[in-house]
């Protein structure tokens, strides 16, 4: 239940994300979604980060199969996507998933970790910053902070971020230091599942527990708008490496659920 839960949360949020972008930004990014086989297809075919293309959410509704990965490889021929990311709980693939990606041209790319937690088995996290909720005057700003947090170009993403966390099901939080705004992060509701995404904080206020306190500001709504449980996701570090959101993660009290292969297909061959 709870793999499918967090899936299922993470997708419905990515979705949201750019099927509600402005006409002029879908346009300028080539932004093209659809729903498939119980999960998402998003593709960005002039995306400047090589992230926002991805298909999840698969093998809940329907088993992941052959005949499924085809068809989301062909939407993305058909959207002349350069690469995308599929993304699939490890105990979804089928038994023929090698064979299935040497057909799509589908290799292995990096590992995330799922994680999640019921609200009440929390640990809070502290910081001497403010932290509390974004209001809609702010919301520009807050796109902002994401954007700049991640490395990511404002232009064209900043108002397709803007206008999806207006969606009354998004929870924008942010921390300020006086009246700057510092550091981001993201709620969503899905049943009874919340997802913590878009967390980031500006280099020169890290360590400073930004995240762990808007961890536990996200959580106190989620339980509050009738959730029992949280979710996020973040990548695996490599070996002797750190993940400081990974720590933050731990460190209130999410737990490991598994860890999931990201599948990297693109669109020609290498020769």
């Amino acid at each position: 239940m709870l793999p499918a839960l967090a899936e299922l949360a993470e997708a419905e949020f990515m979705f949201r994300y750019e099927s509600e972008a402005p006409a002029d930004v879908r346009d300028a990014l080539g932004l093209a979604t659809t729903r498939m086989g119980g999960g998402v297809v998003l593709s960005m075919r002039h995306d400047p980060t090589n992230y926002w293309s991805k298909a999840l959410g698969f093998g809940f509704d329907e088993p992941v199969n052959g005949d499924l990965i085809r068809r989301v490889c062909d939407f993305y021929r058909a959207e002349r996507t350069p690469a995308a990311v599929i993304q699939i709980a490890p105990d979804r693939l089928p038994a023929d998933w090698d064979g299935i990606c040497a057909r799509e041209n589908i290799t292995a790319g990096g590992t995330w970790v799922k994680l999640a937690a019921e609200i009440e088995t929390l640990r809070p996290g502290r910081t001497d910053l403010r932290v509390g909720p974004v209001t809609d005057d702010l919301v520009d700003q807050w796109a902002s902070v994401v954007l700049r947090c991640f490395g990511m170009p404002e232009e064209h993403l900043g108002p397709m971020v803007a206008a999806s966390v207006r969606d009354p099901r998004f929870h924008p939080y942010a921390a300020w230091d006086g009246h700057e705004m510092v550091a981001a992060a993201n709620l969503f509701i899905h049943g009874p599942m919340g997802s913590l995404n878009t967390g980031a904080t500006l280099p020169t206020h890290r360590g400073r527990g930004a995240q762990s306190a808007l961890l536990t500001a996200r959580a106190a709504a989620a339980a509050e708008a009738g959730c029992r449980w949280v979710t996020a996701e973040t990548g695996r570090p490599e070996p002797g490496a750190s993940n400081s959101s990974l720590n933050n993660l731990l460190r209130v009290g999410l737990t490991p659920l598994y860890e999931r292969r990201n599948w990297v297909w693109q669109a020609d061959r290498a020769s």
